[in-house]
């Protein structure tokens, strides 16, 4: 039986926040970005508001019923925050690390949509639980309302393992983002239908 999805609650940010925090500790870019465990614990949750936090106020924030996993998808015309990201890592970051980076996130922004799209900043599942359908459960929720507008969706695969399984739910990669020694990103689209 597929696990039950619903909508976030705003006052479920917190609960959320420390579910994908342990979803994505081990993730390769996240942490090639945030490699000391400290900084991580610390930066990325507070990430997740300039990043994704839009998707609570617009009801595309989703959760199983058994809070194993959530996705935070943005609607067409709603963005993330990345001056204040920007702020935020420059705050947190050494400056070296991020001027190496910059040309990693200047990709990022080339290949994402300009014409009005679903974005996917962020979908995680609590690793003792991973394996157990509830990604496709979350995926398969908010492509519902996606297919409902007919309008084409975009996400950024930051680790391998997951590619098939966006695969599944209609997604191809559309090229590999890498820069020296990161790990490669799989920036992913996915047509319009309905």
């Amino acid at each position: 039986m597929s696990p039950d999805v619903r909508v976030l609650k705003p006052e479920e940010r917190d609960r959320t926040s420390s579910l994908l925090t342990l979803a994505f500790s081990k993730d390769p870019i996240m942490r090639w970005f945030m490699p000391d465990a400290a900084t991580f614990l610390e930066l990325f949750p507070r990430s997740l508001g300039p990043f994704a936090g839009e998707a609570y106020d617009c009801g595309s924030a989703y959760v199983d019923a058994d809070f194993r996993g959530a996705s935070l998808w943005l609607p067409p015309g709603v963005k993330s925050d990345m001056e204040a990201m920007g702020a935020l890592m420059a705050g947190a970051l050494e400056p070296e690390f991020l001027a190496s980076a910059a040309p990693f996130f200047e990709q990022m922004e080339a290949h994402h949509p300009t014409d009005p799209h679903w974005y996917l900043p962020v979908i995680g599942v609590d690793p003792a639980h991973q394996g157990a359908g509830v990604g496709s459960a979350l995926l398969s929720k908010a492509l519902e309302r996606v297919d409902a507008d007919g309008l084409p969706a975009y996400l950024e695969s930051s680790n391998i393992a997951n590619v098939p399984l966006y695969r599944r739910h209609g997604f191809e990669v559309v090229t590999e983002i890498q820069v020296a020694d990161s790990p490669v990103m799989y920036p992913m689209s996915r047509p319009g239908r309905g």
